[in-house]
């Protein structure tokens, strides 16, 4: 058989890449026409929205605030507010907002064509509170929530009852506080003070002075148990002892009547007895 001749030439290939797919090129730059298209809208809406058509010309307070007054919010306004109605940075002027004292929470919201709503909700305080750890200064203060917050002393917020107890209690005390208003208030006495000492032992004073040492509070005598004897034997008992100015609760079938007892709401208990 005769064997074919092999000159040494190739067969030439078909011309690859990119370059030589036209489908593939027209995809790409359709792809880059709608890219750049959709870029130069965007810039185009930031700056529109940049121009002085858009100014901000009015904040609304939904409700009007009874501790926050309005050059507290024109002063968070000046500074906070801060851009066109589409620029404005709507989180940054919340969070100035409830930077202000008596501001629990805020919410700010665009209202077309040229404003702003602005709704507060203000800490509305029903008690004092003082932690043990006296290293923080100025006055602090318990919400209905029992969230601590820090603002001037309003007039009457002296006669808010006392809390203190370890940090991150507040809520707790104030609770505890609602639970015994109730039996004392049968015998015409109000709590002024409430303290919960670092061993967990309960201690209050009451409006006339008289302080009750609840003690820890146990599965066989619960705090409830040892409240209900006081308010029950406690007018007989300091009516045959007038002198006494304490009642310590801390015993299963009875209590004691001592003459003195160190005041509450003069520094923060240091109670360590069980």
């Amino acid at each position: 058989m005769a064997k074919r001749k092999d000159n040494g030439r190739r067969p030439e290939q078909e011309p690859g890449g990119l370059w030589h797919q036209p489908a593939l090129m027209n995809l790409l730059a359709d792809l880059l026409i709608v890219a750049s298209l959709a870029a130069l809208g965007w810039g185009a809406l930031k700056a529109l929205a940049r121009l002085p058509l858009f100014p901000l010309r009015e904040i609304v307070v939904a409700t009007a605030p009874a501790r926050v007054s309005l050059d507290q919010l024109e002063h968070v306004a000046r500074r906070a507010v801060v851009g066109n109605f589409f620029t404005v940075d709507l989180e940054a002027a919340r969070q100035a907002f409830e930077a202000l004292p008596w501001v629990r929470q805020a919410s700010v919201r665009r209202q077309w064509p040229d404003g702003l709503l602005l709704a507060l909700e203000e800490h509305e305080a029903v008690a004092r509170w003082r932690p043990l750890s006296a290293e923080r200064t100025g006055d602090e203060l318990i919400n209905r929530q029992g969230e601590v917050f820090r603002a001037p002393l309003a007039e009457g917020a002296a006669a808010l009852p006392l809390l203190s107890g370890p940090e991150g209690s507040a809520a707790e005390l104030l609770r505890r506080h609602q639970e015994f208003s109730a039996p004392l208030a049968a015998i015409g006495r109000r709590i002024e003070a409430l303290a919960l000492s670092p061993r967990r032992a309960w201690r209050l004073e009451l409006d006339d002075g008289f302080v009750v040492e609840l003690g820890r509070d146990q599965e066989k005598h619960p705090l409830e148990e040892r409240l209900a004897r006081f308010v029950a034997h406690a007018d007989a008992a300091r009516a045959r002892l007038p002198a006494a100015r304490m009642a310590d609760m801390r015993y299963p079938n009875g209590f004691v009547l001592t003459a003195a007892a160190p005041r509450l709401t003069r520094r923060a208990p240091q109670d360590t007895q069980s």
